[in-house]
């Protein structure tokens, strides 16, 4: 993920703190520096550290969880907001999805718990315990967190972990995507409600009612697009009109094609029409700058590139285009030649198109 460094692995899946996270910290170690010196800066970071180490514990009950469905999560990045792991798939049965989403929010209340027997209060002792109070005990504001985190994830609205109970709920009584257009629906009012509260209690509500409305919305786009193209090969969805570039072509050559078209990645091909690299435009302006119009495109362009085979189902050129982070995907036939190309425009445009119209088969056009 872009502006993100990774700090361990873990059970297979990479761990990574993005810059907003580290920024985070210093923030509070600032401020908390003002109010009461080194001390107090030492405590509210370590509380900070501690907390998410819980949101870890979180998103891999969720990770270890979903392993057992055979669904692999290649990364998980902690934010300020909270963590993400990137699961390969989100399970179209219902029961799956259900035992994953709650899975997280059940460690919460585990490590709560835990705390709880440590420290020796009650769970509501814990819960009226201040997170912002250096003066109570760590144990007790870290088990009040928990508590919090249990609750606020139950919220039924995406990308919380409520709205995926939420959604495997209805699912078990409709289609999975009329489920989540209403699962969607509803996590967009719930962030309407956090904008509207942010307004007269904590103006960082309103970032958060934001997050959940873009989240939900983007969730219900994949989703009807997912619904959209199923059954369908990836021929039916590529790009089939394309430009090419020879190794033998130049960067003057590839600049002209690229102010001549539309394109964003321009696949470099053999004689025989098997491709060979791949030459995006902005390492196409990277190239320029440090070397000259004259450069060969072979000394350039990019020898690792994604390929799907164009009779496949386009769910796996969807899945692919995601893990792999491609800029695109190289479509080839059974003689391995390319026929074709799926970019994260089109795949967008195709998301634009299901919005509107969620019925629409790509494919089958209307006569």
């Amino acid at each position: 993920m872009l502006w993100s460094i990774p700090i361990a692995r873990i059970a297979g899946t990479a761990v990574r703190i993005h810059v907003t996270f580290v920024l985070f910290l210093i923030w509070i170690g600032a401020a908390q520096w003002q109010l009461g010196g080194r001390e107090a800066a030492v405590s509210g970071v370590l509380f900070i550290v501690l907390l998410f180490a819980c949101v870890l514990a979180h998103e891999f009950g969720h990770i270890l969880t979903a392993r057992r469905y055979g669904i692999r999560t290649p990364e998980v990045t902690l934010w300020p907001i909270g963590g993400i792991a990137s699961l390969e798939r989100i399970p179209e049965d219902p029961k799956q999805e259900l035992l994953i989403a709650i899975a997280g929010p059940l460690v919460n209340v585990l490590i709560a718990a835990v705390l709880v027997l440590i420290i020796g209060i009650g769970f509501n002792e814990a819960v009226v315990t201040g997170l912002d109070d250096p003066r109570a005990n760590l144990l007790a504001r870290l088990a009040s967190a928990n508590i919090i985190l249990f609750l606020f994830n139950l919220i039924p609205a995406f990308p919380m972990d409520g709205g995926r109970v939420l959604r495997a709920l209805l699912a078990m009584r409709m289609n999975h995507a009329e489920a989540t257009r209403i699962a969607a629906r509803i996590g967009q009012a719930t962030a309407f409600l956090f904008a509207l509260a942010g307004l007269f209690v904590n103006p960082m509500l309103i970032v958060i009612g934001l997050f959940i409305y873009l989240a939900a919305t983007a969730e219900s786009q994949h989703v009807a697009l997912q619904d959209g193209t199923r059954g369908l090969a990836v021929r039916n969805a590529m790009v089939s009109t394309i430009e090419t570039l020879s190794v033998a072509s130049t960067l003057d050559e590839a600049v002209e094609l690229m102010l001549r078209t539309s394109q964003k990645e321009f696949p470099v091909v053999g004689e025989d029409g098997r491709p060979l690299g791949l030459l995006t435009r902005d390492s196409l302006i990277l190239a320029l700058r440090e070397g000259s119009p004259t450069t060969a495109v072979r000394d350039v362009m990019s020898r690792e590139f994604a390929t799907v085979e164009d009779w496949q189902p386009f769910e796996t050129a969807l899945t692919l285009l995601t893990t792999a982070k491609a800029p695109a995907l190289l479509v080839l036939d059974r003689a391995h030649r390319l026929v074709g190309m799926v970019t994260p425009d089109n795949v967008a445009e195709m998301m634009m198109v299901t919005s509107v119209k969620p019925d629409w088969r790509f494919g089958k056009r209307p006569a």
